[in-house]
């Protein structure tokens, strides 16, 4: 059993300089080894996102809110989430989805997902799709109809 105290995860951090906007993350299932999903406490100041739009071929997603305020958009359908509320993305639905922090404070919330062998991610709005071998850390990238792509994201 590993315990992990509050305050001591691994953390994943952006800045100001990211195009998505600031954020930080404590990685817990990280911190504890954990192989079959992921989980960690995102926090996003006002103004930022917590993605690109997108949907996975093979990993469940879910998310709760702890505190604060998130506009979840799906399909570019929004919903104001506040603490208690939790939206759920199943694998292999093709709901595009990403959160977006537009109150004046802080919004912390849990996500927790599957961690598949190998997953495809589809970023609809950008014209490109992740492919994703976690063995080998291999990272490709098509566009939507399939052709190679030089990079992660269209501009």
């Amino acid at each position: 059993m590993t315990i992990i105290k509050a305050g001591t995860a691994k953390r994943d951090e952006a800045g100001q300089d990211d195009p998505l906007g600031p954020y930080r993350a404590e990685l817990i299932s990280d911190t504890g080894h954990l192989t079959q999903f992921g989980a960690f406490i995102e926090e996003l100041p006002p103004g930022s996102h917590s993605s690109y739009a997108h949907w996975h071929r093979s990993e469940d997603e879910m998310m709760l809110v702890l505190s604060g305020e998130v506009v979840a958009i799906e399909n570019g359908v929004e919903t104001v989430l506040t603490p208690g509320d939790a939206a759920c993305w199943k694998a292999g639905d093709a709901v595009a989805h990403t959160l977006h922090n537009r109150s004046d404070a802080p919004v912390r919330y849990i996500v927790i997902g599957t961690r598949a062998a190998k997953d495809t991610v589809t970023y609809p709005n950008h014209d490109r799709v992740l492919h994703f071998d976690r063995a080998t850390r291999e990272r490709t990238y098509t566009t939507l109809a399939g052709a190679p792509s030089s990079g992660p994201l269209k501009s």
